[in-house]
């Protein structure tokens, strides 16, 4: 049975149609109703809304009064759409934020023609015009305003200097003065109210200064304040700063120079985990005045926008994603929230189920918040206390009564929460999805405030090498809240040393790698905020040398430790060059896809992927033969992509997509790259133009410019051609047919034995058709692929003196063994006899000699399956290909162990003497054994 106030509140919902329910649509129809036609029919857009605007001064009402009418009729229509058609959330944001543009344009428009007629336009340092730009900031900038927002603005102008003034010289005033008149012209336009209401309540509280500050500023003056006193909660304002108006200005290049300020301010060059501290404190303070103004007003608690778990926490998960990692990962930048929920999901900053959830919430309770605004036009996010105007929100929303609604909304404010909590909040530490929870100081006491305090809470070990920073100008350079960051990594380090968490030798690593990167104090921040990120990075640091010089070179890196997805995945090339894609068309967008921005995002692409192979390598995730995959991928992946960036950006380039190729040998060709190996390439070229020639030498010499320079995040590869046609004195590139004759002994120009032991292991890596042709075209596909693969069959197939052969394999094995002597009776796993050189000698041999008749040895699958292969097709006596496949497999893997810790390799006899024994059973099984007739 309904309660008395229930039977009230369905009665009072006894209207001819749910948008007439709203007092707000009530006034309108009583005051407008003879103007709703001036609007023609439809969701109301820009161009609607140009023609209603034309039609009400068509009526004789001025811009100020026509524009007030003109925002009655949208926001009646807008209702009617949403409450009785349950139009999208997008339809009414979009008229809304359309009217504020059109509203900016107009006004802006008319008050410069004024200023101009008394004063004359405002000109810049070389006589120019200068434009005013009417900035929009939060939702106005991300396209996302609420039926009753007011607009957030802020006024730049292009240069400082003065007006032309009238014909006769008078009416000059500066620039400064002009545009502070032109901010008070469009207020009275856009936001005094009159008899029809306002356009839109404007606050400039954003501006340089705050309410201080002048009304409108200078380019300079904006660069200047932000560079010398932004704040970090003003980088999440500026975060969704769009140029509003007026229109025909944004058209201009001009307004670049504004996208040159404003991008550093809020993306910083580095990952920013600096801001964690600065967006709690701003989101404490809103609670805070949220909890004042709710105070004795209980019914104030419940605002969908400010409370616990309301549109704001939504906001602020997606913004602070954002400015953390967008400075390096440029297609995370977009002011929508919706739009940035989902470029967070492609970029594996959260999961797509709690993406989803996020923005189900976001929508509904940005649907709940303009149904609470549709009532009485008023400028509130809190939830009537009134049970027909909540029942009315309730079945507006699709629910049958308040408590199903209540309910749904209870649902999506927890999990909002949660989601905040556990990215900004809580005490406990959770970590995934690329996001972690807050940090406190380690343990409950307070931190050490000074050196000598710390130490004497560390074990004798850290505290000999911490004593030293007591005149470390790093250290004592560093401001009071980095210093007790630091002071807070380092008792945490301590603290794990003593319960076993960690290595002695990992923390003083730490500590080693922590005191070159003081200054960069985002660093500090980051393993601050992410304890999981602290405790694996201690374990990578102690498990090896060379892992803490990478990280040394590249810190940027350990973000990627921050999830646990990179111990599960492994490299997927279609996924990186995607990325890379998207990253470009981003700084495209905006006009940052300069060559020094390009060669750094590739370093950092690189270097990361690179570091989460490493850190699978560490946790034996995955084996030797694997890294070795991962990394000869990645580096087939970035020399697509250099290629067709260094293809795009090169002035003389002479068709569309070049007819191009890169032959891949030694350990790129044979897939076994490790950690640092160089690259050993052939270009080559198959074009019949004249100019062919010179634009493919000045196209490989600026690829490898792009692949080898060094930059701020340091270079790609080492880039190796001693292996191209006559070696360092041969063209740096060449013409497909050159090449192929040259391998194939035609003419008096021949390659030599040692080149077609090469070819055993060369691979194409890239050509025509890895490039992406014109819109509307077919790939270019010369076959290049194919004919390569001819010529190299043709090469390792051809009919040999095997006697001869097999004479000069080990000479040139002499020749290699002698250039790295091992002295001490030590084994050197790669050079000494019965090392790694002489199973790659044996196999190349084997190869050149039989592939001939054994057809099953021509294709490029690596030493280990050959040998096996060799043995199966009885080159080898039995067992012994196996077993050295076996031998040649350990030996790689205790290589790669001792590079990874920086040694050199070299072993006593006794630590590798069966595999020792296997590979010179090999040789001699190879080499030693009688030539067949």
């Amino acid at each position: 049975m309904q309660s008395p106030e229930q039977v009230m509140a369905e009665q009072a919902l006894n209207v001819s149609s749910p948008a007439q329910y709203s007092r707000f649509v009530q006034r309108l129809h009583r005051r407008y109703e003879n103007w709703f036609d001036a609007l023609p029919p439809g969701p109301p857009d820009r161009a609607l809304m140009e023609q209603a605007l034309s039609t009400l001064q068509a009526r004789g009402l001025d811009l100020s009064a026509a524009l007030r009418v003109l925002r009655q009729l949208v926001m009646e229509r807008s209702i009617v759409l949403d409450c009785e058609q349950s139009a999208p959330l997008s339809i009414v944001v979009k008229a809304v934020t359309e009217l504020a543009e059109l509203a900016l344009d107009r006004a802006s428009a008319q008050v410069r023609a004024e200023l101009d007629a008394r004063h004359g336009a405002p000109r810049g340092p070389d006589g120019q015009s200068v434009q005013l730009w009417v900035i929009g900031m939060g939702k106005l900038g991300a396209r996302e305003l609420n039926v009753s927002s007011d607009i957030d603005l802020i006024y730049v102008y292009e240069h400082d200097g003065e007006t032309a003034g009238q014909a006769d010289g008078r009416g000059v005033i500066s620039n400064h003065e002009y545009f502070g008149r032109a901010v008070k012209g469009i207020y009275t336009l856009i936001g005094d109210t009159t008899e029809h209401g306002f356009v839109f309540r404007v606050d400039l509280a954003l501006r340089p200064n705050g309410n201080s500050g002048a009304p409108a500023v200078s380019l300079a003056s904006l660069e200047e304040y932000l560079q010398i006193h932004g704040r970090e909660w003003e980088r999440f304002a500026w975060l969704k700063s769009r140029i509003v108006a007026p229109q025909a200005d944004i058209q201009t290049p001009n307004v670049q120079a504004l996208r040159g300020v404003v991008l550093p301010f809020v993306f910083r060059r580095y990952l920013d985990y600096s801001v964690f501290d600065s967006l709690r404190s701003l989101h404490r303070q809103i609670r805070e005045h949220a909890a004042k103004r709710s105070a004795g007003h209980p019914e104030r608690a419940n605002d969908v926008k400010l409370s616990r778990g309301g549109i704001r926490e939504i906001e602020f998960i997606v913004q602070l994603l954002q400015v953390v990692r967008g400075g390096q990962f440029p297609e995370l930048r977009c002011r929508p929230t919706l739009e940035a929920l989902q470029r967070l999901v492609r970029a594996n900053l959260m999961s797509e189920e709690i993406a989803g959830a996020l923005a189900r919430a976001y929508t509904f309770l940005r649907q709940v918040e303009h149904r609470i605004q549709y009532l009485d036009d008023q400028q509130t996010h809190v939830l009537p206390t009134r049970d027909d105007d909540l029942l009315w929100i309730a079945r507006t929303m699709g629910f049958p009564d308040a408590c199903a609604f209540l309910h749904q909304l209870d649902e999506h404010r927890e999990l909002v929460a949660q989601e905040f909590d556990t990215l900004l909040g809580g005490d406990t530490q959770q970590c995934g999805n690329g996001k972690c929870s807050s940090a406190k100081a380690a343990g409950d006491t307070p931190s050490p405030q000074e050196i000598e305090d710390m130490i004497e809470l560390l074990p004798p070990a850290l505290a000999g090498q911490v004593a030293d920073w007591r005149s470390n100008a790093r250290i004592t350079g560093l401001r009071d809240e980095a210093r007790a960051r630091l002071f807070r990594l380092v008792e945490r380090t301590a603290q794990w040393v003593e319960s076993g968490q960690a290595t002695e030798e990992a923390a003083k690593r730490f500590l080693n790698w922590l005191e070159p990167l003081l200054r960069r104090e985002s660093y500090l921040a980051l393993l601050l905020e992410r304890p999981a990120v602290h405790e694996r990075l201690l374990h990578l640091l102690g498990a090896a040398r060379w892992p803490a010089r990478y990280l040394q070179q590249h810190p940027g890196v350990i973000d990627e430790l921050a999830s646990d997805a990179i111990f599960k995945e492994r490299f997927v090339a279609a996924d990186f060059e995607h990325e890379l894609a998207l990253r470009l068309a981003a700084l495209q967008s905006t006009g940052e896809d300069d060559d020094e921005t390009l060669l750094n995002l590739l370093r950092r692409a690189h270097h990361a992927e690179v570091f989460r192979t490493l850190a699978r390598d560490i946790e034996g995730r995955i084996t030797v033969e694997q890294v070795a995959d991962d990394l000869s991928a990645l580096a087939d992946s970035l020399l697509r992509v250099t290629a067709q960036w260094c293809w795009d950006r090169l002035k003389n380039r002479h068709r569309e997509t070049p007819r191009f190729g890169i032959v891949g040998y030694g350990k790129l060709g044979g897939k076994e790259l490790g950690y640092g190996s160089d690259l050993d390439i052939v270009f080559v070229f198959d074009d019949d133009d004249e100019r062919a020639p010179e634009v493919y030498a000045a196209y490989v010499r600026k690829l490898i410019n792009w692949l080898t320079v060094k930059t701020g995040e340091g270079d790609l590869f080492e880039i190796d051609t001693a292996l191209r046609p006559n070696g360092s004195s041969g063209l740096l590139v060449t013409s497909f047919e050159s090449y192929a004759n040259y391998q194939q002994q035609r003419g008096s120009n021949t390659a030599w034995t040692w080149e077609h032991q090469a070819m055993t292991r060369a691979r194409f890596v890239l050509g025509s058709r890895d490039f992406p042709p014109p819109t509307g075209e077919p790939v270019t596909d010369l076959h290049l692929h194919q004919r390569f693969d001819a010529v190299r069959e043709s090469v390792i197939t051809a009919p040999r003196d095997a006697a001869a052969l097999r004479s000069e394999i080990k000479t040139m094995r002499e020749r290699v063994r002698s250039a790295h002597p091992v002295r001490g009776g030590l084994f050197d796993v790669k050079h000494s006899p019965g090392g790694m050189v002489d199973v790659e000698f044996a196999v190349q041999y084997l190869v050149l000699a039989h592939s001939g008749e054994h057809r099953e040895l021509i294709a490029n699958l690596g030493n280990i399956a050959l040998l096996q292969r060799a043995e199966e097709a009885g080159l080898l006596p039995k067992t012994v290909g196996y077993t050295a496949a076996k031998a040649y497999r350990e030996l790689r893997r205790l290589q790669h162990v001792a590079r990874l810790d920086e040694r050199s390799g070299q072993l006593e006899q006794d630590q590798a003497q069966a595999q020792r024994d296997a590979v010179l059973t090999l040789w001699q099984s190879v080499f030693d054994a009688p030539v067949a007739a």
